[in-house]
């Protein structure tokens, strides 16, 4: 009884909030800052890599040295062996500049978030999971249901998923801030004032390819999210607008 109760007055809480925004304002302007620059820092980074799209491990590497792993693409570098018999236009210049940029809005955007987000409580609140879900048979029941791209609920369409708080977690707590410690090592400005930047990651090598390593496990999850986002309902509301039909409503995302 107790529990039909509770799940009657959830579907109504629900209810009532179905024509609010989910997120906090905040959120949404720093979610779509990153975005952009993320997209910035992606564009840059691919022009910086085909100018040397060979890897090494330790402080030091150059086409005399073998790589620890090569992209195999064309280089925009003449001196760069890859194969190929052509090199791409140089875009070093601009891209390194972009991406310089970039980085720094994205760090004082993340700085912003992540400073409101433990003051206003929305990290505990909205990404640590629940004492009910931290366990590992939680854990797999909430993978095995987001593998399935299972629809939520009515109930669940204001919270994250276990699957989502971990991933959100990871993204913001572990691989943004490695991903931006890993670049400033990379930046000799930097570490001439803080040398231990790049010797704990074993060199100027190493971080390079830690940060291009990190980088991938971004762009891949934006792709899911992306995926996700697509899958839970804004496809259908794009549609929706395209054709004019009913868009769906929040509860059936």
């Amino acid at each position: 009884m107790a529990e039909t109760v509770w799940s009657v007055d959830r579907r109504a809480a629900v209810a009532t909030r179905t024509d609010a925004p989910r997120h906090a304002a905040l959120v949404r302007v720093t979610h779509w800052l990153t975005t952009v620059c993320f997209l910035a820092l992606l564009v840059s980074g691919l022009e910086i890599v085909v100018s040397h799209p060979r890897f090494y491990w330790g402080e030091t590497g150059n086409v005399l040295t073998p790589a620890l792993f090569s992209i195999p693409i064309p280089s925009s570098r003449a001196t760069v062996p890859t194969g190929y018999g052509y090199v791409l236009p140089d875009q070093n210049g601009w891209s390194r500049y972009l991406h310089f940029e970039a980085a720094w809005v994205l760090v004082l955007t993340g700085a912003l978030y992540v400073i409101w987000g433990a003051l206003s409580g929305h990290f505990r609140k909205e990404l640590l999971p629940d004492a009910g879900d931290r366990s590992v048979q939680a854990f797999s029941r909430a993978l095995v249901r987001h593998l399935r791209f299972a629809r939520p609920v009515a109930a669940d369409a204001w919270s994250y998923n276990l699957v989502q708080r971990l991933a959100y977690i990871l993204v913001i707590f572990v691989l943004f801030p490695l991903v931006i410690w890993t670049g400033l090592a990379m930046s000799p400005a930097f570490v001439s004032a803080v040398p231990s930047t790049v010797t704990v990651l074993g060199g100027r090598q190493s971080a390079r390819t830690l940060h291009f390593l990190v980088s991938v496990s971004l762009v891949a999850f934006l792709l899911v999210h992306v995926a996700m986002v697509w899958f839970a309902g804004f496809g259908a509301r794009v549609m929706a607008m395209i054709t004019g039909a009913p868009a769906p409503t929040r509860g059936s995302e």
